[in-house]
Parts: structure tokens; C-alpha cells; sequence
């Protein structure tokens, strides 16, 4: 019941339907603590896509030739460059041309 705080109408105070509830919003928090790493990783590659072809790139190029000539960025990082650090993204970029 404790866990059931918050919720509206008989989910809050009813046993049965309490339990149900909780039950239900522990599958979905589990299930979608896994979802949010593979929303996150699709983002970054979204983003680090749109960055690479503003300088003549597709992803799969970029990353190929960054793994190639063993620059150490992950995927966040690269994202957030090409969005907030569009130069040190060029220059990252062109290290690896």
C-alpha cells in the first residue's frame, strides 16, 4: 500500500487493486530501464549522423574511420559535440578524414 501512494481512485486504497498496480509499474520500470539505454544509443547515432554528413560523412563511414585511427569518443560524447560543439566535432572529423 505504501508503494500505491499517489495513485488515483481505488489503486490507491483498495488491497487488490493496489497490489495489481504496483505489480504492473515494477514490470514497466524493469522493462524500461533496458528501453531507455537503446533510446539513448539510437539518439546519440541520430545525432552524430546529422554531424558527420554536415562534413561529408555518412555514421557508418565516421565511425569506421574513428575506430580505424583509434580515436577513444563513445557515442554520447560524439553526440554531444556534433550538437553543442559543432567545431570540436569538425575537428574531430577531420582527424579522422
Amino acid at each position: 500500500m505504501k508503494q500505491a501512494k499517489g495513485y488515483f481512485g481505488r489503486r490507491k486504497n483498495v488491497w487488490s487493486v493496489a497490489k495489481n498496480a504496483v505489480e504492473k509499474a515494477m514490470l514497466y520500470s524493469y522493462r524500461d530501464r533496458r528501453n531507455k539505454k537503446r533510446n539513448f544509443r539510437s539518439l546519440w547515432i541520430t545525432r552524430i549522423n546529422a554531424g558527420a554528413r554536415q562534413h561529408g560523412m555518412s555514421y557508418s563511414e565516421f565511425m569506421g574511420k574513428l575506430k580505424a585511427s583509434h580515436v577513444d569518443l563513445n557515442r554520447k560524447v560524439l553526440a554531444d559535440l556534433a550538437m553543442n560543439h559543432p567545431d570540436a566535432f569538425k575537428a574531430v572529423v577531420e582527424k579522422v578524414k
